[in-house]
């Protein structure tokens, strides 16, 4: 974005809170900046692949993406989805394009390499590391006057395609497109210390508090993952990161926001 353009602001929305979202997207009309979202679907591509009569491998909160599990990602997430999503918000009277990290070659990737986890060699299959974002296509979507659905596809140098983790997607662009704000929806809202007690929210994690969650065992899978990404976009600048729910966008009143060292 142009240094005197309007800063935006990045939304990362999981597949788990797309049943009902009329809330979110009036209050997606009510941000006064530039909104460019950013969309997961892991329960839609999972319910898909159980139809299909494939389980799929989840290893610490991250997907394991074979041959068949790639074409349920597009399936699932640039078809079904993003064409939802995009509907969706043009019924509610915001001007929308759907897109995947493909389309432009938008989210360059690589393949990612296997991970020793627990002592066992994993291998992630058709699952994308960003190597580069190129903001342009978004950019002239913004300059139209619409606002970008993003489906998380990446391609590589001789065009095959990637499953690509949403929120990695969401820290990323933040940073590339020089976000104000990060805000990745969740179904639970903020991080709870006890997911059955509301009142266990963290109104702000810090490192000290994320490494303790993760010990004692209420930080763990997606959450884990999500952390660390968000804290990733927080240390590659972007001012302000939150995790939060579907209907807390504007005041944020059960948000965690993720501070740094010393906060």
């Amino acid at each position: 974005m142009e240094p005197d353009m309007k800063a935006p602001i990045v939304v990362k929305i999981g597949g788990a809170v797309l049943d009902d979202l009329a809330l979110f997207w009036e209050q997606v009309k009510a941000i006064d900046s530039p909104v460019v979202i950013v969309h997961g679907g892991g329960a839609q591509s999972t319910e898909l692949a159980n139809k299909l009569g494939h389980t799929p491998k989840i290893i610490e909160g991250r997907r394991v993406t074979g041959d068949l599990d790639l074409k349920i990602a597009e399936w699932a997430m640039r078809g079904r989805i993003n064409v939802r999503l995009t509907a969706e918000a043009n019924t509610h009277g915001i001007r929308a394009v759907g897109l995947s990290g493909v389309d432009g070659a938008m989210i360059k990737v690589r393949r990612r390499e296997p991970w020793n986890i627990h002592g066992e060699k994993v291998d992630f299959g058709w699952v994308g590391e960003i190597i580069s974002i190129d903001t342009a296509l978004i950019e002239a979507v913004s300059d139209a006057g619409f606002i970008s659905i993003i489906a998380p596809l990446g391609i590589d140098h001789i065009g095959q395609r990637y499953n690509v983790n949403a929120d990695t997607i969401a820290c990323t662009l933040a940073r590339s497109i020089r976000a104000k704000e990060l805000l990745l929806v969740t179904d639970t809202g903020g991080v709870l210390r006890d997911l059955k007690n509301s009142s266990s929210l963290l109104k702000t994690c810090s490192p000290s508090d994320e490494r303790i969650g993760i010990d004692q065992g209420w930080i763990s899978g997606g959450m884990s993952v999500k952390l660390k990404t968000a804290r990733k976009a927080l240390e590659d600048g972007v001012p302000s990161v939150y995790i939060l729910g579907v209907d807390d966008l504007l005041q944020k009143k059960n948000a965690t926001s993720i501070v740094g060292v010393g906060i």
